[in-house]
């Protein structure tokens, strides 16, 4: 491979990918790029970095990107990326305040986002939930409390008239593993309450909330798709042991397969109940087919593979992974992604599948005003065959979604971890698109070059 072809991003010339029907984009969070605290109400986030020791570089949300003074720019850079989507997602506690009322100064932004993205020609895909729960609602018992799950049915309501003519794809919840599982049982993310105990009932009622966006939205945007983002991995075994086949089938089960059931089959797997420390949820009747509408769509985000053991004190043990990592530790396996894509389309009966979120943290320096990020685009280009690959099995993939647009508050590792196709310094708010980036944008040129129908020559 030569130099210049180890900066590009290539595609076998008869790839599905080239077609114009899939949706290539970008994405972000609200939380993660917003910045002016000020105008909004107090989130978990706001609440859980101010904990000592919490963010590993003791940073915080308050400014991030810059994003709502910066928006134009940020617009401008999806523009010159030549992505046909940007999935964002909306702040809660910026549309409504503490008492449930419209902020009209949140609903303005986010309008005049929209139309700076219709202006582009860049379809708007919009997150309800991407954690940033207000502090006031986690106050009164968060996602452990059902009562939530009504008041995130009335700020769906509140959001889906005025803006919803404007949006091209309703996502109701991010990742409500994460969510539930990191934020209320192992307490690493907000609002990091340490209760295994608490899982159950958390991940029970972030799907009940799933259930009653998809209402709204079908009542009150019934031409628009709505469906729900998960992140998933690829589940292997860490050998043909049986002890190790079966602890990998519990990690399933308690990461993915407890959405993925009641989601797409409406019914939770019985074993689930039996798994050590499981705590049930309480569902009252009619819960199962709230969850259980058709999706017009699954979100999948995907990142790496998981691998587990036996282990004698716990359901599962996860093993440390192998191979090339990534800035956050994780395994790069592009594979992972077609062998999972697979397996689910032969255990459930899939709806459209988008790929919401795909990408990789990698120690990017800026040097001479650019940002090599090699290791990122190799990362790109590996996972895109993956998608090639699910494609030509017949599995119906109609998007990819880049996580993500800008470096970004990653969390609770801060501004340590940079994923973004655009270099952000955070002294200056400067922007500057990576080798990956311009890739990115070559190879959506190059797309859309496609598409033209030749020129006529030697006419008459």
């Amino acid at each position: 491979m030569s130099l210049e072809d180890s900066k590009r991003l290539t595609l076998p010339g008869d790839s599905p990918l080239w077609a114009m029907d899939f949706q290539w984009g970008a994405a972000t969070a609200a939380f993660q790029i917003e910045g002016d605290a000020e105008h909004r109400q107090k989130c978990i986030w706001d609440t859980f970095c101010e904990r000592p020791g919490a963010i590993a570089d003791g940073s915080n949300g308050l400014v991030a990107c810059d994003h709502v003074a910066r928006y134009r720019e940020d617009l401008d850079l999806l523009d010159r990326l030549n992505v046909d989507a940007y999935r964002f997602s909306l702040s809660w506690g910026r549309i409504l305040d503490e008492r449930g009322r419209i902020d009209p100064r949140g609903l303005d932004f986010y309008q005049r986002l929209l139309d700076g993205l219709h202006a582009r020609g860049i379809a708007p895909w919009v997150t309800l939930y991407h954690w940033d729960l207000p502090q006031a609602l986690e106050d009164r018992g968060g996602w452990l409390a059902r009562d939530t799950v009504y008041r995130f049915r009335d700020y769906v309501e509140a959001v889906v008239e005025p803006l919803g003519e404007a949006v091209a794809g309703w996502i109701t919840i991010n990742e409500p593993m994460v969510c539930g599982y990191l934020g209320y049982a192992s307490g690493v993310h907000a609002p990091g309450h340490r209760n295994p105990a608490n899982y159950g009932a958390v991940a029970h009622h972030l799907l009940l909330a799933h259930g009653l966006g998809m209402q709204v939205l079908a009542e009150r945007a019934p031409e628009t798709p709505r469906g729900v983002a998960l992140n998933i991995s690829c589940v292997h075994a860490a050998s043909d042991d049986p002890g190790d086949r079966a602890a990998a089938r519990r990690a399933d089960l308690t990461f993915y397969r407890r959405f993925l059931d009641p989601l797409l089959k409406g019914s939770y797997d019985p074993a689930l109940a039996a798994l050590p420390g499981e705590e049930p949820p309480a569902i009252v009747p009619g819960d199962l087919e709230l969850i259980s509408q058709p999706l017009d769509f699954l979100g999948i985000n995907y990142y790496t593979r998981s691998v587990y053991r036996a282990a004698e004190d716990a359901a599962f043990e996860e093993v440390s992974p192998q191979g090339p990592l990534t800035a956050m530790g994780w395994e790069v396996y592009p594979e992972g992604l077609t062998q999972l894509l697979r397996t689910l389309d032969q255990d459930y009966d899939l709806p459209p599948v988008y790929i919401t979120e795909n990408g990789a943290a990698f120690p990017d320096r800026l040097e001479q005003g650019e940002v090599n990020d090699a290791e990122r685009l190799a990362y790109v280009q590996a996972h895109l065959l993956a998608i090639d690959r699910a494609l030509r099995d017949g599995i119906d993939v109609r998007g990819l979604f880049y996580w993500s647009l800008l470096d970004n508050f990653e969390w609770a590792e801060g501004y340590e971890k940079r994923f973004g196709m655009v270099y952000v310094d955070y002294d200056s708010q400067e922007r500057i698109i990576k080798q990956s980036g311009l890739a990115y944008a070559k190879l959506l040129a190059e797309r859309q070059a496609r598409s033209r129908p030749r020129a006529v020559t030697g006419a008459d």
